[in-house]
């Protein structure tokens, strides 16, 4: 009977882990999103033009800002 307890509290112990790191993890990728975003407006304007359109302070800063509302 001992030995089924102590099976079951390290399946749960285990759970519980794999639970507690994904939210852990979860919460520092969103927090490093939110402080180090992964494009700029300068690496906009080089994509643009790399594209061949000539970008305007406008409409790189709707697309900013279409970008960091699609994050939050």
């Amino acid at each position: 009977m001992e030995l089924w307890l102590g099976i079951v509290l390290i399946i749960v112990a285990l759970i519980a882990g794999v639970a507690l790191g994904f939210f852990i993890a979860r919460r520092y990728m969103m927090n490093y999103l939110k402080k180090n975003p992964p494009i700029n407006e300068q690496m906009l304007r080089t994509m643009m033009m790399q594209m061949g359109q000539k970008p305007s302070q406008k409409k790189i800063n709707q697309m900013m800002r279409a970008m960091n509302n699609q994050i939050k």
